[in-house]
């Protein structure tokens, strides 16, 4: 299967380079198999056991309970209290067929998120409360959220007190007692998920509940996920998942199905927890094209050492020509 089949998103200019094993890139000499996430939004029912699990597990603080304005949302997106967020993202489409409805293809038209009626049936009503214009509907594309855990991670990258670093199961992770409050993971981040505390700026995110992994359990969040919506285990095992349940979804006449960051060729070699989408990822408030942005650092580097270079032998060269003019005056 392609990358365009599977709608994979890739940056523009050249891609990175793939490091199938990022524990070992780290210096760990016999690490076990990468690890990480595959969150299938098409059956995610927005129960928030995930989040609930992750904050009870992590001892999180609460983020307030009031609500956001934004559908059932109350915690908006990722932050340094929320390492597991739930999102509701309401879109306005055209009413669905009847049940028993065939595509052109004569393939099944499968619902698969909850909508409320809005179609034929009410055109005589208009536009109603809840409800989209006439001959639409409300659709709901849930989605539940987490640390990318990047190959490449440029929060690993910019930290200068080593607070961030990589583990043998190929995560990412934060020692909040090492981090000094700079704050140069959150611009450096490209999903825009590490945060710091307002209390003392310490930076917070996603373990992928590290402790457990060493105790050989699998992360609180997926333990809790009542449909499988968030699955765990080895990244290899989970990618040739995902793509065989994006065949599936592709032949049930789910043609908007994709996956995202699952492409060891992208903008960020690939990330740790990968998703599949019903819709673009701007939907979901997700980069289309996400890049590390210190990838470009060695190249960058070496131009302006090339420069650097260049400048020198110029002031060389012109101090020489004033040596030369002065000696035959």
């Amino acid at each position: 299967m392609s990358s365009a089949a599977a709608g994979a998103h890739r940056p523009h200019g050249e891609p990175a380079a793939e490091v199938p094993d990022p524990a070992s890139d780290s210096g760990y000499p016999d690490p076990p198999d990468r690890v990480g996430f595959f969150t299938d939004t098409s059956v995610c029912i927005g129960c928030k056991a995930c989040e609930v699990a992750c904050k009870e597990w992590n001892a999180l603080p609460a983020d307030g309970f009031s609500l956001s304005g934004m559908s059932y949302d109350n915690t908006e997106a990722l932050g340094a209290s929320t390492w597991r967020h739930v999102a509701f993202v309401e879109r306005q489409v055209p009413a669905a067929p009847a049940d028993g409805a065939v595509d052109p293809g004569g393939r099944p038209l499968l619902g698969l998120t909850p909508v409320v009626p809005g179609g034929e049936a009410d055109a005589g009503a208009g536009t109603d409360a809840g409800a989209g214009p006439a001959g639409s509907e409300i659709r709901w594309l849930m989605s539940s959220d987490v640390c990318k855990h990047c190959t490449h991670a440029a929060c690993l990258d910019v930290c200068p007190t080593g607070a961030l670093f990589r583990t043998e199961f190929g995560t990412v992770v934060v020692q909040d007692d090492i981090c000094n409050g700079c704050g140069y993971c959150v611009p450096a981040c490209p999903y825009g998920v590490i945060e710091q505390r307002p209390d003392d700026g310490r930076a917070f995110k996603c373990t992928m509940c590290y402790d457990r992994l060493g105790a050989g359990m699998e992360p609180a969040c997926a333990k809790a996920c009542p449909t499988e919506s968030i699955q765990f285990g080895p990244l290899d095992e989970l990618r040739a998942g995902a793509a065989r349940r994006l065949d599936a979804l592709h032949e049930a006449g789910v043609s908007e199905a994709r996956l995202y960051g699952h492409d060891p060729e992208d903008g960020v070699g690939g990330d740790g927890a990968f998703f599949l989408l019903l819709d673009e990822p701007e939907v979901y408030g997700l980069p289309p094209d996400p890049r590390v942005p210190t990838r470009d650092l060695p190249r960058m580097w070496r131009h302006a050492a090339a420069a650097g270079l260049a400048l020198l032998g110029a002031v060389g060269a012109s101090a020489a020509t004033a040596a030369r003019r002065k000696g035959s005056a």
